[in-house]
């Protein structure tokens, strides 16, 4: 008889195996030839036996926190939402291209939610009346849906998602500031439990709202962000508000280099003016400056409607100007401050003819008007254009050096104020209080699946996955070799289930005895990336030894059967 307690692999389904790797392959791929995932459609995925382990150690995390750090009330939220909701709230036009939407048989207009503000916010508003119910912190772990433009990179970048959000409403603004705090705290331990090297970056809120963020990066080359981090102070900020020192300086003869970009209603063309070479304040090796060298968030402080996702701005600027349309409006001149200031009044006083104007394209029948910018980009009225780079002075302890990594978001808090609760009526009476007054919110989340293909990303190597401790799919897998009776794999299955103290809260055993050759089943554990492997060798047979491997921590040693527990406990505590 079979004991129930043994979770055995010839009992899960997963299809690895029969996919052959590339020369290139990435994580994404190793998912898939291992059999955690497959593709639905484009930037959506079905999660098999081995990834629903991953996510569900993932959720089962970062639910404990929210339960026993946070005393957080689950939730589960509709994924419908209405488009009523959303106007009400002000967002719909500003994130109306990446919704997926949809109406009902009697044509109420719906959306797939991407996220829950307006829906919590409203829920609370409806149910809570009293200050003496605040605060109060509810969360949940659901799907969200985004209808990204260029679904890529896998659970990196996807159209459907799962995703932790804690929505918590206070009194005052105080008690608000204090639970942010709070619950970046807990976030700080749950990518600790997680053993991921995240980096905490003060952010921009962006469409959420708000004026107080920061995101969870995990450096990684596929990141979509620039994470500044100074080595001398606690300075860490995301590249798009980074306050850049102009630490490098145009020499007198650079020539200019222009880059085009347009609005998103398609009225006004940007010229963005930078030079072509710079040096290090003092001297040293000048440095070509590239298109990629721009910071597209300084350019989008002075034009807040630039479209950076248009790569080729002139085909739309001819349209504007052709004469059966005649919808361009203006051209901007958008000039770095290592340029001189002379720049700026002969850019500003021409008709639309050189420099200002594209030599590709022929100048409208009656001139634009021109408006031309060199400062106000940040507190000391200059306007830096270029990205910082790594090496470049710390604005905030000038002592320190700076260094820049791409990095991708796992995790963001904002502290909305009243972004939602006033629109929406979440209100309450404070004591003394004349009139109801706004709740103060604040919204976390931690994005699960892109969690899941993150760390596949982070610690995979050339061999195969290397899942962290707390999410691997089983943190050990016991592996017969040919000849070994299924008694003898149990025995060394109930040895190691002996562990105890804090190794035993993150075991979870499996046995291999799926009828495979030997070398074919340890291949296919280490592409799955169990952080524990436990074979019954050569050595079995002739002493009853076993071997343990950990491919992370580069260990493969001997062990009696007797020592397997504190060999495995030991192995834990330094994974």
């Amino acid at each position: 008889m079979i004991p129930a307690a043994v979770a055995r692999l010839s009992r899960v389904w997963f299809p690895s195996g029969g996919i052959a790797a590339s020369a290139s392959e990435d994580a994404h791929s190793k998912l898939i030839r291992a059999g955690f995932l497959r593709q639905s459609n484009a930037g959506m995925f079905h999660v098999l036996p081995l990834g629903r382990r991953v996510q569900e150690k993932i959720e089962g995390l970062v639910a404990r926190h929210m339960d026993e750090s946070l005393a957080a009330s689950r939730v589960s939220l509709s994924s419908l939402s209405a488009e009523s909701l959303w106007e009400r709230s002000g967002r719909l036009n500003k994130v109306a291209s990446e919704l997926f939407r949809l109406s009902d048989r009697r044509d109420v207009a719906y959306l797939l939610a991407p996220t829950h503000e307006e829906e919590i916010t409203s829920l609370v508003a409806r149910s809570v009346k009293s200050y003496k119910e605040l605060p109060l912190r509810l969360y949940q772990i659901t799907r969200k849906y985004r209808d990204e433009f260029r679904p890529r990179h896998g659970l990196l970048r996807g159209r459907e998602f799962i995703m932790k959000d804690l929505y918590t409403f206070d009194n005052t603004a105080e008690s608000a500031l204090e639970t942010y705090s709070e619950v970046r705290a807990v976030y700080d331990q749950i990518f600790s439990d997680m053993k991921l090297p995240v980096l905490a970056a003060k952010a921009s809120s962006g469409d959420m709202g708000g004026n107080l963020s920061h995101e969870y990066h995990l450096p990684t080359p596929l990141g979509e962000d620039h994470v500044v981090s100074c080595s001398n102070c606690d300075y860490v900020v995301n590249e798009e508000i980074a306050d850049a020192l102009i630490s490098e300086e145009a020499p007198s003869d650079s020539p200019l280099k222009t880059w085009r970009g347009i609005t998103k209603d398609r009225t006004r063309l940007v010229n963005v003016w930078y030079p072509r070479w710079t040096q290090p304040r003092g001297g040293g090796e000048l440095r070509e400056v590239t298109q990629q060298d721009i910071n597209m968030s300084a350019v989008k402080s002075v034009v807040p409607d630039l479209d950076a996702a248009v790569e080729d701005a002139l085909p739309f600027w001819s349209a504007a100007i052709a004469p059966e349309t005649k919808t361009a409006t203006e051209l901007v001149n958008v000039i770095d401050s290592r340029l001189p200031s002379s720049l700026v009044d002969s850019l500003s006083g021409l008709s639309p003819t050189i420099p200002s104007w594209p030599a590709e394209l022929s100048p409208p029948t009656t001139p634009l008007p021109v408006s031309s910018c060199r400062g106000a980009g940040n507190d000391n009225g200059s306007l830096n254009l270029l990205r910082i780079r790594t090496g470049d002075i710390c604005p905030q302890c000038s002592s320190g050096s700076l260094r820049v990594e791409k990095a991708m978001e796992l995790g963001h808090a904002f502290f909305l104020g009243t972004r939602y609760s006033e629109p929406l009526g979440a209100m309450t009476t404070l004591p003394h209080a004349k009139r109801p007054s706004p709740m103060q919110m604040g919204c976390y989340g931690i994005g699960i699946s892109r969690i899941m293909g993150a760390a596949a990303e982070y610690l995979a190597d050339k061999t195969g996955l290397n899942w962290p401790l707390a999410i691997a799919p089983y943190s050990c897998v016991v592996v017969p070799g040919k000849d070994t009776s299924d008694s003898d794999a149990l025995q060394v299955y109930h040895q190691i289930s002996k562990v105890s103290g804090s190794a035993s809260r993150f075991l979870d055993l499996v046995l291999d005895d799926r009828q495979r050759p030997l070398p074919w089943k340890l291949t296919d554990a280490d592409l799955i990336g169990f952080p524990i492997i436990v074979l019954l060798g050569r050595e079995w047979r002739t002493s009853k030894r076993v071997e343990v491997q950990c491919r992370r921590l580069g260990v493969k040693q001997s062990v009696e059967i007797a020592d397997l527990p504190n060999t495995i406990e030991n192995l834990h505590g330094a994974l």
